[in-house]
């Protein structure tokens, strides 16, 4: 059996986009017929330039190649051109195309791919959410609301969910890390007061930040949090430099989460040495795929650290991280998305419920993916997945972000 073709499908979810502007999904072909779907997650470059990145990776490394040599491919691209170091396109390249090689194995040999990680080791999986809005909710006044975003907490704790995300310390600026404006750290108070009234003990609160703040500025915010006890403080500062994670994490009581832009066991492991982190967040359509975040677990096991798969992509990727929580014994969380819209893309196939996922029987990734479907929302915007502003923050008038999500079109 070797892989033979590669297909490439950019899709479109609709507004407001929940998981990003678009989502590249990779169907890999094999000589014998058997197809795999993977997701990459990787949003630097637009999708036509990450398209062609796509084909080099599985045209140089990948094509014609045993889809069991997993180990094999993955020293190609991670050494290609003579580098041999995390390059975030190439892996994130070459991270849904190594997915997409395990939903083959799994389908050849008729098992689910966490029975081929080393069996399963938990039988479901907690399940997090980000705090959207209800639908009779302003979806710009949503994300600085503390009684609204407490609201729709009670409605996600209802649901059966023990863990809920939010953001509000904005601004998603390209001018980071800065010092957080005092506006962003009393709504940041407020925002885990109320939740932590409405939900009680009953839901652990998760504080993101999408790595805006300087490391003193991360650690006056953090400070100002500790007594709502957050679960975990999401990357407080740029990945840019590791090593002062290490100096938020000694002056902050609350763990330290980081990895959605991270890729390798190579990046990680500079966390794991330091102390830097506690809680790994990899996203497996960037970080190198399903094996390499494996050994992820591992090293991350050894220095008593947690981990807890990132999703704002689509459903395939959330379909890999599923099959790697269910083999490792450090999984604490992973994330989800639940719209009609993942949900249609693999036919409603894994689904969260009570709270948690229960790891799917099912052949390879377990989904049946609607590729019918996703032809049928194509991009056709010239946006990255996902955008950073170019303003400055705002010390005067406050900031708002919004999610993540794109904006609304206008009317």
């Amino acid at each position: 059996m070797k892989l033979h073709a590669l297909d490439i499908i950019t899709t479109a979810p609709p507004p407001p986009g929940w998981g990003g502007r678009y989502w590249t999904f990779v169907k890999v072909t094999t000589d014998t017929g058997i197809t795999g779907w993977g997701e990459c997650y990787a949003s630097s470059v637009g999708p036509t330039a990450m398209k062609a990145v796509i084909e080099d990776v599985f045209d140089r490394h990948m094509k014609g190649e045993n889809p069991e040599n997993i180990e094999l491919m993955f020293r190609r691209a991670y050494s290609s051109g003579f580098t041999q170091r995390p390059d975030l396109t190439v892996m994130g390249a070459f991270s849904g195309l190594e997915i997409a090689c395990w939903d083959i194995l799994g389908k050849a040999r008729n098992r689910p791919v966490w029975a081929l990680l080393g069996g399963r080791m938990n039988e479901r999986v907690r399940a997090y959410t980000y705090l959207y809005p209800l639908p009779h909710h302003d979806l710009n006044s949503f994300w600085t609301d503390p009684d609204a975003q407490a609201e729709a907490a009670k409605e996600y704790v209802r649901q059966g969910f023990t863990a809920l995300k939010f953001d509000p310390a904005g601004p998603y600026t390209i001018h980071g890390g800065h010092q957080p404006a005092l506006t962003d750290v009393s709504l940041s108070v407020e925002m885990c007061k109320a939740i932590r009234a409405a939900v009680g003990d009953r839901a652990d609160l998760l504080f993101g930040t999408h790595g805006q703040f300087t490391t003193s500025g991360a650690i006056r915010l953090g400070q100002a949090i500790e007594p709502y006890l957050p679960l975990w403080y999401e990357e407080p500062i740029p990945p840019d430099n590791l090593l002062e994670f290490a100096e938020v994490a000694r002056a902050v009581r609350i763990p330290i989460a980081t990895g959605e832009r991270m890729t390798t066991k190579a990046e990680f492991a500079t966390l794991l040495r330091t102390g830097g982190a506690k809680i790994l967040q990899p996203a497996l359509g960037r970080a190198g795929g399903i094996w390499e975040m494996k050994k992820l677990a591992a090293m991350a096991e050894a220095f008593n650290a947690e981990m807890a798969p990132h999703l704002y992509a689509g459903p395939v990727e959330w379909a890999a991280n599923i099959h790697l929580c269910a083999s490792i014994p450090n999984v604490l969380i992973a994330e989800t998305i639940e719209t009609p819209f993942h949900a249609a893309l693999i036919r409603n196939s894994i689904r969260v419920e009570d709270g948690y996922i229960t790891p799917p029987e099912t052949p390879g990734l377990g989904i049946e993916f609607d590729e019918e479907f996703a032809r049928a929302h194509p991009f056709t915007g010239d946006g990255l997945h996902l955008q950073m502003q170019n303003e400055p923050c705002d010390y005067k008038d406050g900031n708002s972000f919004q999610g993540g999500a794109p904006p609304l079109p206008e009317a």
